[in-house]
């Protein structure tokens, strides 16, 4: 591919811990390439390089742009795409903006996940404004939506705990009982975002569970896997990846023999890795696109445990935007 087709992409909300990730991840990839880097016009970061904020990417010579005017006139000129990781009440209208001017939009928040408009008071405090728009987006879940993301130019990325937890639950989709599958996953503190606050400071995490019964991710999962779930989300004392370990029921008569048929789904992905019976730590993930799964199955009781392994930026936020955009646009 020449470098006169080579795929532009703006990425705005770009001084987070999952904007930085993705600029250097586009920055890598010889077919895209990084419009702009951008940030609200009252943020204290614009104006400065990205390295002055990453040293680890002293290697990127971008700086921070204000999100003016003019710069949403120069994205919608010079650019193919833009992704969005900002909050999702900015994603709200921002996505639907540049969409509705032709662009690609994906959007890392959760302004667009659910195609259901009751979902977005109850779970995200607002009334989705841009129903039109809504209704063309698609769940970027990379492995099992590729189609409909080469597709559309409204991409949703999916969240960071929902993607560790449908990549090991969907394959089993057909062999689930009505007993919820019960998730308790683990994240580290970079899933709390870059800005400050008390209770994510490293010093003050100690290994807790937070949002039981009531976290927006628990509705997300339940959507795309088509039931019900318990999902108890941890704050861990370090700072990237996820371990999501599940335990569901299969129906009588499963085989261990019909599960390994039903992984062997991802016999051909580059990215998930699938494992009987040797489960995955953390730091086998970390800085990687990858998921690794690990699963083991009494047949005896019929229940099944698989624990899912991600870093929480990567595979839970930037590489799976990566993987849509490398979709979406064939290359």
């Amino acid at each position: 591919m020449s470098q006169e087709i080579m795929k532009k992409i703006a990425i705005i909300g770009a001084s987070g811990y999952t904007g930085a990730q993705l600029t250097a991840l586009i920055d890598a990839e010889p077919h895209l390439q990084v419009q702009g880097l951008y940030v609200s016009e009252g943020s204290a970061d614009k104006g400065k390089p990205l390295s002055s904020l990453y040293p680890v990417y002293s290697h990127l010579k971008y700086c921070l742009s204000p999100l003016t005017d003019e710069a949403k006139d120069a994205i919608v000129a010079e650019a193919d795409a833009v992704a969005l990781a900002t909050e999702h009440s900015v994603s709200l209208e921002l996505a639907a903006y540049f969409y509705e001017k032709g662009l690609a939009v994906f959007d890392l928040s959760g302004a667009y996940r659910f195609a259901d408009t009751a979902q977005y008071p109850k779970w995200y405090g607002f009334e989705h404004s841009h129903p039109e728009v809504l209704a063309k987006a698609v769940y970027g879940l990379a492995e099992w939506n590729a189609d409909a993301v080469a597709a559309t130019r409204m991409i949703a990325v999916p969240g960071c705990y929902p993607t560790a937890s449908l990549t090991a639950l969907k394959p089993l989709k057909a062999m689930l009982t009505e007993a919820r599958p019960v998730i308790n996953a683990v994240s580290g503190v970079t899933g709390a975002g870059r800005k400050a606050q008390l209770h994510t400071s490293f010093c003050e995490v100690s290994l807790t569970p937070y949002g039981v019964l009531g976290h927006r991710h628990q509705p997300e999962i339940a959507t795309q896997l088509g039931q019900e779930v318990i999902f108890t989300p941890h704050l861990g004392n370090f700072k990237r990846g996820i371990l999501a370990t599940i335990t569901v029921q299969l129906k009588p008569g499963t085989s261990r023999e019909d599960v390994a048929k039903a992984y062997s789904v991802y016999d051909q992905s580059p990215i998930v890795t699938v494992k009987e019976g040797q489960f995955p730590k953390v730091d086998d993930v970390v800085f990687t696109p990858n998921c690794h799964l690990g699963w083991k199955f009494d047949e005896d009781s019929g229940y099944l445990v698989v624990a899912s392994a991600i870093d929480n930026l990567m595979k839970g936020a930037a590489s799976q935007a990566l993987q849509c955009i490398k979709i979406h646009f064939g290359v």
